[in-house]
């Protein structure tokens, strides 16, 4: 019911391929996302805009593109 896809391609730097998919399959989307809530059968979508945080509600199936702030990154720890 929901498709999570990268902000970006990292050869061109291109950001197409998560509205595309949206565009084809019919479906809402939410592009750059930092923080992702399911409730129910709808998704709120919280990312960055110029003037702050913005939050979309999407009705379930929905293409989510994501923004580095979405995760903390876990980093391997090398033996001593």
């Amino acid at each position: 019911g929901l498709v999570i896809l990268g902000k970006q391609a990292i050869d061109d730097d291109c950001n197409q391929t998560g509205q595309m998919l949206a565009a084809l399959a019919g479906l809402p989307q939410g592009t750059f996302a930092s923080k992702v809530e399911v409730a129910g059968d709808k998704v709120n979508v919280t990312r960055e805009v110029d003037g702050g945080l913005e939050t979309v509600a999407l009705s379930l199936p929905a293409v989510v593109t994501t923004d580095l702030r979405l995760n903390e990154p876990r980093y391997v720890t090398l033996p001593n």
